[in-house]
């Protein structure tokens, strides 16, 4: 007997608040790569620009212009080589309501670079997550990561610790079902919005966006290394703050769904 043989349905009345994974997920082992240091990196925003100067192997100072104005300050981040040439760089600004976590996903090979800012708003009374995504390429050159449906009919394992375990259902490029099969929200599952983007063969960027938790994640699927690398954003109702929950995972494509060809034949 598996645990999901002892698992129903829960109620959303009787979900547990966003910090029940924080302590099963544990912390990020992959290892921090001192590459970036002492490079610089442009994002164009609406009306500026989005620098972020990487001043040592764990310290970036990020700059925010925005017509006439401009921000500018310091913060910690951690930068993973994903595959040769390819990071992802995670890093959290400011504090409380205020917090906003960044993620980008940069492949030095091509110069391709996609950014996610999540941050909080919000919605009546709820506060929620959002994540706003901008592209470019740090070369000058049109290579972008392009929308992918790469993801879409796999079936994953994803093993994030000893006692955190999840399955992803890829149903099309905007849709997927999630479910815990073991850990702090066991027995809990969804279906949730969500964005793919090839990073590289076998290698995609995932975004996907919770509507009963407030909770947004970003993250690198890698397939041919058999693992995941991310991190999730969330509010935290009870403890009126929010969670920030680094990540990386070892994963398994248990099958990959295809549909028959004749859907139109009786």
């Amino acid at each position: 007997m598996t645990s999901t043989d002892i698992q129903d349905y829960i109620p959303e009345e009787e979900w547990p608040p966003v910090s029940a994974m924080l302590e099963g997920f544990g912390d990020q082992t992959l290892p921090a790569s001192h590459a970036l240091t002492g490079t610089a990196l442009s994002i164009p925003a609406e009306d500026g620009v989005d620098e972020y100067t990487f001043d040592t192997e764990s310290s970036l100072t990020w700059t925010t212009q925005r017509g006439q104005e401009k921000t500018s300050a310091t913060a910690g981040y951690k930068a993973i080589e994903a595959r040769p040439g390819i990071f992802i760089i995670d890093s959290v600004r400011g504090e409380g309501p205020a917090a906003e976590n960044v993620t980008i996903i940069w492949d030095r090979n091509t110069g391709a670079v996609t950014s996610g800012v999540s941050r909080f708003v919000l919605a009546g009374d709820r506060t929620r997550s959002t994540t706003d995504f901008s592209q470019t390429n740090s070369n000058g050159s049109a290579a972008r990561h392009e929308r992918s449906s790469g993801l879409v009919g796999k079936r994953i394992f994803y093993r994030y610790s000893d006692v955190e375990s999840y399955e992803h259902i890829y149903l099309n490029p905007g849709t997927f079902t999630w479910n815990c099969v073991r850990g702090g929200e066991a027995g809990l599952a969804d279906t949730d919005r969500c964005m793919t983007w090839e990073a590289a063969e076998d290698l995609f960027i995932f975004f996907w966006t919770e509507k009963v938790m407030c909770v947004d994640a970003v993250l690198l699927v890698d397939l041919r290394e058999q693992r995941s690398i991310g991190r999730m954003f969330g509010w935290d109702d009870p403890a009126k703050e929010p969670v920030i929950l680094p990540f990386n995972s070892r994963l398994s494509v248990l099958n990959t769904t295809e549909y028959p060809q004749d859907t139109n034949k009786h």
